[in-house]
């Protein structure tokens, strides 16, 4: 059973993935915050937001032929989705001009290569939070590249994300309201843990 966990930038996607993972005992797949781009993006990213992005895609390709030759059997959480690399953030930055146009043509040609050959998520939990929960939440775990994201920028994403989730994205998706929903909540995590688990009695 293969779950993807998706959301903006500290909407909690890593926190959840790794109650999940112990929860069903289960492999995660956590999204890389080594890349070597980051800083620099976050200083001037019209020069860097192609390199950023590419990392990012080869890192998710890795990733991927990771879960397919070790994920064949049993539960799989992967922290944010190659998908979201190319129609939140790739897309995101090519509208405000941050990133060329025979750049972003080279990058989906190659993120339309992959995702013909890997499998869908059974699941995709979408958290969902407003510009105020992100800013929330990234100041709190203070990584110190991400000090100083212009809050427009999250709420470009997170519209992207919406766009995403109504309008692209055609597999099965929970959406969790992480303005009124919390994992510390029992009742939260329940209501996603009974999703998982029917979809886990399917298969």
């Amino acid at each position: 059973m293969y779950i993807a966990i998706a959301g903006n930038i500290g909407s909690g996607k890593t926190t959840l993935t790794r109650i999940l993972t112990e929860r069903y005992d289960a492999k995660a797949y956590l999204e890389e915050c080594n890349n070597p781009y980051i800083g620099d993006f976050y200083e001037d990213m019209n020069r860097w937001s192609f390199n950023l992005q590419i990392y990012f895609l080869g890192s998710r390709i890795q990733q991927t032929m990771d879960m397919l030759r070790e994920g064949k059997q049993g539960v799989i959480f992967q922290d944010r989705t190659i998908y979201e690399d190319a129609h939140i953030f790739a897309d995101n930055l090519h509208e405000m001009g941050l990133m060329a146009t025979r750049d972003i043509e080279t990058y989906m040609k190659i993120f339309r290569l992959v995702t013909a050959l890997i499998p869908r998520p059974d699941l995709l939990i979408y958290l969902k939070a407003s510009v105020p929960t992100l800013i929330s939440q990234i100041r709190k775990r203070g990584r110190e590249y991400e000090m100083n994201i212009d809050e427009l920028y999250l709420k470009r994403l997170n519209d992207k994300y919406d766009y995403w989730i109504e309008n692209l994205y055609d597999g099965d998706v929970l959406v969790v309201d992480k303005d009124h929903e919390d994992f510390s909540d029992p009742g939260v995590l329940e209501k996603i843990c009974a999703r998982l688990d029917a979809l886990k009695a399917r298969k």
